[in-house]
């Protein structure tokens, strides 16, 4: 798996360490579950059949590891939060080292550490553990006379939002960009549907934003301005001015909106996109964090390092606040500055 498109290269991680890592955290947090408990209720507000998105759980998590177990001793945070074998896999850095880390879907259970059962390594290293691969510069990319960004998304992922949100306003604040971005949506069609990872809704809103994109090209960015603020899908179209005659015949014609979408698949697999969001730029996937994180500045930024000859465009300073993810009426709010700069994203269920 891949959240917010760094290459991982698998570690052998000392075994010392693992073990020590697993002793320390289980021994602390399952002290504190058996002595604790008022104190661990208060921060996870446990109540039968209610439901957390993987967010709130990694959240809990790490406020739980921070306030109850460290106490200032280290500071627990997240990088990365996905799902794996029906558990929220959080990605836990705990001062300089980093692990996976398990929890239960519906907030109860935190497992420090697993191991997959079904590799055969005599290391027994943790599942999933990883390194990043070092940052690239603007000195790493190819430059080109054009180019062009693909920014993968789903359009109802929180953190597909986040980078339609800061695209949007890099088109807004630098207009001459706009040429060298092109948003790009994940999904398959399947017996003639089109299909995506959080339901029909999503990949019905994902056609819809292919065949404005595709067919009514000068509303594209105005639609996706709107919708991200709310989800307003009626209000959306109509303040912006799409036709919706000509968008109907885009979406129920398979020859024009599942033809443009299967497009967009073909590139997914491609470049191996598993990921919203995920950056590609001259073939190659690029992480946003690398040049500064989820905001106007950082894209901005990646897009001129690209060109032979910068535009004058590049030389705009623009906005290095972390974008607001999910929706939002506004470019930045407290909740997406809490998230924004984790490398979190949505990837589909295993």
């Amino acid at each position: 798996m891949k959240i917010g498109k760094i290459n991982l290269g698998k570690i052998k991680l000392d075994q010392n360490f693992i073990l020590t890592a697993v002793a320390v955290l289980v021994i602390a947090v399952g002290g504190y579950l058996a002595f604790g408990g008022d104190s661990f209720a208060k921060i996870f507000d446990f109540k039968i059949g209610k439901t957390l998105s993987n967010e709130d759980v990694a959240k809990k998590s790490i406020e739980y590891l921070n306030n109850v177990v460290l106490k200032g001793q280290s500071t627990a945070s997240y990088t990365a939060i996905s799902e794996e074998s029906g558990l929220v896999k959080i990605k836990l850095k705990v001062g300089e080292n980093e692990f996976d880390s398990y929890a239960t879907k519906d907030g109860k259970l935190l497992f420090p550490q697993a191991f997959n059962l079904d590799e055969n390594d005599t290391t027994n290293q943790p599942a999933g553990n990883t390194e990043a691969t070092p940052k690239k510069t603007a000195a790493d990319i190819q430059k080109v006379d054009k180019p062009v960004l693909d920014a993968f998304v789903v359009s109802k992922c929180p953190y597909g939002l986040q980078m339609q949100r800061v695209l949007a306003d890099v088109v807004k604040n630098a207009p001459a960009l706009a040429s060298n971005i092109k948003v790009r949506y994940m999904g398959s069609v399947v017996n003639g549907k089109i299909t995506a990872m959080h339901g029909d809704a999503e990949a019905q809103e994902n056609l819809r934003q292919i065949c404005i994109r595709d067919e009514q090209n000068s509303k594209y960015w105005s639609y996706v301005s709107c919708h991200i603020k709310k989800g307003d899908v009626d209000g959306c179209l109509k303040s912006t001015g799409v036709s919706t005659s000509q968008l109907n015949s885009c979406m129920t014609d398979a020859s024009k909106g599942l033809a443009y979408a299967q497009k967009d698949f073909d590139l997914n697999t491609k470049y191996g996109v598993t990921g919203s969001p995920t950056l590609v730029l001259q073939d190659g996937q690029i992480s946003e964090f690398d040049f500064g994180g989820r905001n106007s500045e950082a894209l901005k930024s990646i897009i001129c390092a690209a060109f032979n000859t910068q535009p004058s465009a590049c030389s705009l300073k623009l906005n290095t606040a972390s974008a607001a993810s999910s929706f939002s009426e506004t470019y930045a709010s407290a909740a997406g500055s809490a998230s924004a700069n984790t490398q979190a994203g949505c990837e589909p269920a295993q």
